[in-house]
């Protein structure tokens, strides 16, 4: 037992059993997956059968009115009032068989475009009782401006569009019907004649969606691409206003055919597919029906997983406790000598792993002070320029204010450099390019301040502290910086290998400057208006 292979072995038994435990969490990730698989399946499968039978009846419309239409056209043999007249008669008994043949017709028409004929206006037969299609008095066009697309839709729109259309379900005039309705332009050459259309009864379609069942609570309905509601059993679309309608369920609309949302504060999910007319028949269904029995046996297998796991992490740390205090013991030592305190005692002197690491580490403590210097000048350089870093930076100010404190001259001044548009190179060309953008700004600085330290102090700002020389000689300094820059810039035409630098420098003052961190500042200051003058320059020049 001296082995602390020994005693993980007794360690990798628990793991064993934790491990079973995994196997069965997936296994039930298994069962959830594949039965939400078969759910949507199911849901695709009536949604499917639901398109199929609807395009059907859609498509079973469409091919009556088209036929009339190009009955229609082809019969049409001149606009004059008695050739419309016999057209009109003749078209009527072919629009009557086609009508016969299509179920849930409530209304056909053929209307002529006053614009046309204002004597010869076509005909309107209607089936309000179920009884056959019987002639109407027509809806007078004059009446309406024909080219406002909002009143007397299945007249204006197909005129103003010029192709064939499904119009969504609305209330039909004089009849108070709802109503969803094919409608076709006809054109005698290149003029437009009128339309002819055929109004199938809104609950024709109801009913077919409303037989659309799934579960105990699941049903089917119809919207269009934007959540408006068409046909929903569970709310009564005919008495619904602008005022009235229900807000769109987040997540409804979507291009997935697999969506979920939440209707009346219950979590749904459902299929979708699209309609010959335009409208989306959605099959929804509680989600909690779907996913109740193996959510229940998912529920089991956890409570069970979690007793177990409970008791062998009991035991787990009843045991490791006895085996891991040696290590314990090192890790706080370790903590001490961190903080550069040596004084410590290790007791523990096995024939083990940790006895021979605690022995290391005993001899490793006593050289770690001569690395103290180097570890020092280390964690202040930055990893990316190689310049010293913002803590570097803290240090000298401080070391600046000593002096200060301590009343001697001092004579020193602070630039601080910002990298305009860094965020734009890292966004428009990637962060390795915005790294070379910032060595390149770095290296510029380093070479023209060469005689004074160069601090990165953020993401895009450095600082350098000029004394002796460079503080003398910081005007030309600050030329020979600009002018450099201009040369890199015009050396490229890579955004990220130009530098565009604002740059501020601040002369300390004793009397305005009560602390170093003072000039600092107002160097900060005048980078920023740098900054904004080279910015409305820019704009100038744009």
């Amino acid at each position: 037992m001296n082995s602390l292979r020994t005693k993980i072995t007794l360690l990798t038994v628990c793991v064993v059993i934790i491990a079973l435990v995994t196997v069965t969490l997936l296994s039930v990730l298994f069962i959830r997956n594949n039965e939400r698989l078969e759910s949507n399946q199911l849901l695709l499968l009536l949604c499917e059968t639901g398109e199929r039978n609807l395009d059907y009846y859609f498509d079973s419309v469409e091919k009556s009115v088209k036929k009339v239409a190009s009955f229609v056209e082809e019969d049409l043999d001149g606009l004059e009032v008695e050739q419309l007249a016999a057209h009109i008669e003749r078209v009527g008994k072919y629009f009557d068989e086609m009508a016969y043949r299509t179920n849930g017709v409530l209304t056909y028409y053929y209307r002529i475009d006053p614009a046309v004929s204002q004597s010869v206006k076509g005909f309107w037969y209607i089936d309000l009782d179920g009884e056959g299609l019987v002639p109407h008095e027509v809806t007078d066009i004059t009446l309406y401006d024909t080219e406002d697309t909002s009143k007397l839709v299945w007249f204006t729109v197909p005129k103003h569009t010029g192709q064939a259309i499904w119009l969504p379900p609305y209330i039909t005039d004089n009849l108070d019907k709802r109503v969803i309705s094919y409608n076709v332009p006809i054109y005698y050459g290149r003029q437009f004649v009128g339309v002819v259309g055929i109004e199938i009864d809104y609950s024709t379609m109801a009913e077919q969606v409303e037989n659309i069942r799934l579960y105990n609570n699941g049903y089917a309905f119809l919207c269009d691409a934007e959540g408006e509601v068409f046909f929903h059993p569970r709310i009564d679309v005919t008495q619904l206003t602008e005022e009235t309608m229900p807000d769109v369920p987040e997540g409804l609309v979507s291009d997935s055919t697999f969506v979920s949302y939440t209707y009346s504060g219950v979590e749904k999910k459902a299929a979708w597919l699209p309609l010959c007319n335009g409208m989306r028949l959605y099959v929804s269904v509680p989600i909690m029906e779907t996913e109740g029995e193996w959510q229940s046996l998912i529920r089991g297998i956890l409570i069970v997983s979690a007793v177990v796991l409970l008791c062998m992490s009991a035991f787990t740390l009843f045991y490791t406790g006895r085996i891991t205090r040696p290590l314990q013991q090192l890790t706080e030592a370790a903590e001490q000598a961190d903080k550069g305190n040596y004084d410590f005692t290790l007791e523990y002197n096995g024939d083990d792993e940790v006895g021979r690491l605690t022995r290391t580490f005993k001899r490793l403590t006593d050289h770690i002070n001569e690395h103290i210097t180097d570890l020092n000048k280390r964690v202040y350089i930055d990893a990316l320029t190689s310049v010293k870093n913002k803590g570097a930076f803290s240090t000298a100010i401080d070391k600046l204010q000593e002096r200060i404190d301590s009343r001697e001259d001092m004579e020193f001044a602070v630039g601080v450099f910002d990298c305009d548009d860094l965020k734009t190179v890292n966004d428009r060309y990637g962060h390795d390019k915005g790294d070379v953008y910032l060595k390149t700004a770095c290296r510029l600085i380093c070479k023209i301040f060469q005689h004074s330290p160069v601090f990165r102090i953020g993401g895009d700002e450095f600082a350098v502290i000029l004394q002796n020389d460079d503080y003398n000689n910081r005007e030309a300094l600050l030329e020979r910086f600009d002018a450099a820059k201009a040369d890199i810039c015009a050396a490229t035409e890579n955004r990220w290998e130009q530098v565009h630098i604002a740059r501020g420098i601040a002369v300390y003052d004793p009397k305005a400057d009560t602390y170093a961190i003072d000039t600092v500042r107002r160097a900060d200051s005048i980078m920023y208006t740098n900054k904004r003058i080279k910015k409305e320059k820019r704009a100038e020049k744009a």
